[in-house]
C-alpha cells in the first residue's frame, strides 16, 4: 500500500493511500496537487536512503512526503 503524508506541526498527517490506479490514487493525486499549490514540496522517498523531488504523484511510489521549503538566508 502506497502512502502520501504531509509533515506538519503534529509530526505528520496521512493524506492518502492507494494500491494502484483507480479512485484512491486519483483522490491522493488531487490532494497532492492542492498541497503543492499551498507551497509544499513533494518528495518521493525511495526507501534506500535516496529521495527525488516530484511535481506529480508517482503511481509506483511507496511513500511520498509533502513538506515546507527549508527557510534560510
Amino acid at each position: 500500500m502506497s502512502r502520501l503524508v504531509r509533515m506538519d506541526s503534529t509530526g505528520h498527517s496521512q493524506l492518502g493511500e492507494w494500491a494502484g490506479p483507480g479512485v484512491d490514487f486519483e483522490e491522493a493525486a488531487a490532494k497532492f496537487r492542492a498541497e503543492l499549490e499551498e507551497g509544499y514540496i513533494g518528495v518521493w522517498d525511495h526507501r534506500d536512503g535516496t529521495a527525488t523531488q516530484v511535481r506529480e504523484l508517482p503511481l509506483d511510489a511507496d511513500f511520498v512526503i509533502l513538506r515546507r521549503p527549508i527557510a534560510g538566508g
